[in-house]
């Protein structure tokens, strides 16, 4: 979740269907990260699935990812920086 102006923030979708984890855009989460994640099962970051909305809209926090390398450089590739 990226926090942008006026309580707007960016989400990207995370899917357990690992079938979804070989493009370079996406970032594999195992089930052995789940305590600090929140995740219940393996799971697959997409971070060509891009959406906006209000911060006050999300309900709750469940979990965070620690270490985002991986997700900055699946951004990366997303976005063509």
């Amino acid at each position: 979740m990226i926090s942008l102006k006026r309580g707007d923030v960016v989400l990207t979708m995370i899917t357990s269907n690992l079938d979804r984890r070989t493009h370079p855009s996406r970032v594999f989460i195992p089930l052995s990260a789940s305590r600090s994640t929140g995740l219940r099962t393996d799971s697959v970051i997409m971070t060509d699935n891009l959406a906006t909305a209000l911060h006050q809209a999300i309900a709750e926090k469940v979990g965070q990812i620690m270490d985002l390398s991986e997700v900055n450089q699946a951004l990366r590739v997303t976005l063509g920086l």
